[in-house]
């Protein structure tokens, strides 16, 4: 299947518009683990085993692991979730933005190394820094748009004076993406759940894009607010909690704790969504 059959055959068998980052910081490992890199894979391994009939995807991010030397262990982990949950796809948080060849070897790396069906990518090199990743049939690429830092208004709240209407920068990508980039229909957006009112004038340019939306949870994102703002029939949402489900226990029984927390974040998801 490709990423966008595989995310809405997980929304369907899960009921779920949840994503679970994967944010694994060996500091605030519970238990047994804390301060262990080399328990990485096990704890994360221990959280998808935990919440994988509750997710619409998984989202590692690779930083988390390339800091710790632990690329390896990310690639026994994308293994195991492929095995263990093959019906919920895998975004790589990588935010990769290069052009050319370099480009090519990321995606390599994301497709190809680790396995992934999607990426997120930042798109201000222009369409040459997401071209390459296209190439690689079936699979997504999340475009970062309108992101959930205070600092994104620094450039992307910014207008555009040159363009007719004068849109504000990542209203400019939200075209782009719904339109002349989305060569395969491969593309979606990256919106912060703590921009609601954004979220809503994303979806009203970009229709029927997948939205990936970070956020909720420990960045404080309004659940809610969000659903509302973003989902439409057959034009999928991917709210993403990683904090508040991955550390909800500081104790052993972290896997079960960040089931229920995973639980409860996915049925106010799905109520919100009437």
């Amino acid at each position: 299947m490709t990423f966008l059959e595989m995310l809405g055959a997980a929304e369907r068998q899960n009921q779920s518009m949840l994503c679970v980052g994967l944010d694994p910081d060996p500091v605030k490992f519970p238990g047994r683990y804390k301060g262990d890199a080399n328990k990485i894979y096990d704890f994360c391994a221990a959280i998808v085993d935990a919440t994988a009939d509750l997710s619409i995807a998984f989202k590692p991010q690779i930083a988390y692991f390339a800091a710790h030397r632990a690329e390896g262990q990310l690639e026994r982990l994308m293994e195991h979730m492929r095995r263990v949950a093959p019906q919920v796809p895998i975004i790589l948080d990588a935010k990769r933005g290069d052009i050319g060849s370099t480009a090519e070897q990321y995606a390599i790396e994301a497709f190809e190394r680790y396995g992934a069906d999607a990426v997120t990518l930042s798109p201000f090199m222009g369409f040459d820094s997401v071209a390459p990743y296209l190439k690689h049939a079936g699979k997504g690429a999340f475009l970062l748009c309108r992101t959930s830092n205070p600092g994104g208004d620094d450039l992307q709240n910014q207008r555009l004076a040159s363009i007719e209407g004068q849109p504000l920068l990542y209203e400019h990508v939200a075209r782009l993406a719904q339109g002349p980039w989305n060569l395969n229909g491969q593309l979606g957006l990256v919106v912060g759940a703590t921009y609601p009112a954004e979220i809503e004038r994303v979806r009203a340019v970009a229709p029927s894009l997948p939205l990936l939306i970070p956020g909720v949870g420990a960045q404080g994102g309004d659940a809610v607010a969000t659903v509302k703002a973003g989902w439409r029939p057959g034009a999928p949402i991917i709210v993403n909690s990683s904090r508040a489900i991955i550390y909800a226990s500081s104790g052993d029984d972290f896997a079960e704790a960040a089931r229920r927390e995973a639980l409860r974040t996915r049925d106010l998801l799905q109520a919100a969504r009437g």
